[in-house]
């Protein structure tokens, strides 16, 4: 597929995404929507497009200047941000902050596993240990202590790096601080594998990362028998004053040889493409999905799942088991700390799911997928 055929099915993409929102929006309320039954997370009936060929690793590309097209609502206006200005800040008062003693924390190393066996761990925010088909992925890894613009993470590290098993790849979602660290990644060997959005790859071949592949979305890669898929995401990208949406943003999909999967979602919002995801992607053994950083909702809402929205996405998606994010790290909003952990165990029991398949990790807590 050429670069232009590639732009043009993102635009249709995005416009098809552009009116999904404007419904969800014209309903002018903050209420969740009912969540779909338990039957939901059977099969989706419709089959599933054909994935795309794997792309050549390290593939040099040439990428539209921007990607406005893809978003799915558009971006904060004049009106927004002076609200926001009047409102003032988007942090926890005091007793929204009493409970950060209470945050489950359990720093450990992440499990070892054989090739046929998939592992994670839950290093803090969005970043993971996955262990997949032999592979040791890291997703949006940050180890620092504080990013710009944040204060200090409330919670440790759940893994410390020296206790790392050797990282075979690294997948990143967008280039937000809080999901793209220069600091965590001057730690790694400049010829790990990084796996990164349309428009991305620069940034890394600019810090010598010599083994850079960017992908669209749809579009994947493979190593040593993984397959990674970069798919649509409900977010947006920035990192300097005069880059807005330069760069691509989405989740991944990594599927084992054998066929499991396991859906990295990156930073989202709520939306027709999760339905999407699961109809290209059947049989998603676990999905790892945000919760937090969600209030207020008319500023976030379009950004940032809320926890029952997660749990909304993972029947959408068919996911037999969804493991919680994005959430008792760092505070980047304004609920309470531990309250995207109690509302999301609400909205998984509402929903009739079988507990056991809500992996509500501590940080530093790990699962194997039996």
């Amino acid at each position: 597929m050429t670069q232009q055929s590639e732009t043009t099915a993102g635009t249709v993409a995005s416009h098809e995404g552009a009116t999904t929102s404007a419904t969800v929006a014209a309903r002018g309320d903050d209420a969740p929507a009912p969540l779909s039954p338990p039957s939901s997370l059977s099969p989706l009936s419709r089959p599933a497009p054909p994935l795309a060929e794997p792309r050549p690793p390290g593939e040099r590309r040439v990428w539209p200047r921007s990607f406005h097209d893809r978003l799915t609502s558009p971006l904060p206006g004049l009106k927004a941000l002076a609200r926001f200005a009047r409102e003032g800040s988007v942090r926890p008062g005091k007793e929204g902050l009493a409970d950060i003693p209470r945050l489950p924390v359990a720093p450990a190393p992440a499990p070892r596993v054989d090739a046929r066996t998939i592992a994670v761990t839950w290093a803090g925010h969005a970043s993971w240990v996955v262990s997949i088909g032999g592979l040791t992925v890291l997703t949006d890894p940050v180890w620092s202590r504080r990013i710009l613009g944040t204060p200090a993470r409330i919670t440790p590290v759940g893994v410390p790096w020296e206790e790392l098993p050797r990282v075979d790849a690294v997948v990143i979602s967008h280039n937000h601080y809080d999901h793209l660290d220069a600091p965590t990644l001057r730690r790694l060997p400049r010829d790990t594998p990084v796996f990164v959005p349309a428009g991305l790859g620069r940034w890394f071949l600019r810090r010598r990362f010599t083994r850079v592949t960017e992908l669209d979305w749809w579009e994947a890669a493979e190593l040593s028998g993984v397959r990674f898929d970069f798919v649509p995401a409900h977010h947006w990208s920035k990192r300097t004053l005069v880059d807005t949406c330069r760069t691509l943003w989405g989740g991944w999909m990594l599927t084992a040889p054998d066929g499991q999967r396991v859906y990295f979602a990156g930073d989202t919002g709520y939306g027709h493409w999760f339905s999407r995801i699961g109809q290209r992607y059947p049989g998603i053994d676990l999905a790892l999905l945000p919760i937090g950083a969600y209030d207020p909702r008319w500023w976030l809402s379009d950004v940032h799942c809320d926890p029952e929205e997660a749990v909304r996405a993972a029947l959408d998606l068919g996911a037999r088991r969804m493991a919680p994010m994005h959430w008792g790290t760092f505070v980047l909003s304004a609920e309470p700390v531990l309250e995207p952990l109690t509302r999301v165990r609400a909205a998984w029991e509402r929903a009739g799911l079988e507990r056991d398949d809500l992996w509500d990790l501590p940080v530093g807590g790990s699962r194997v997928l039996e």
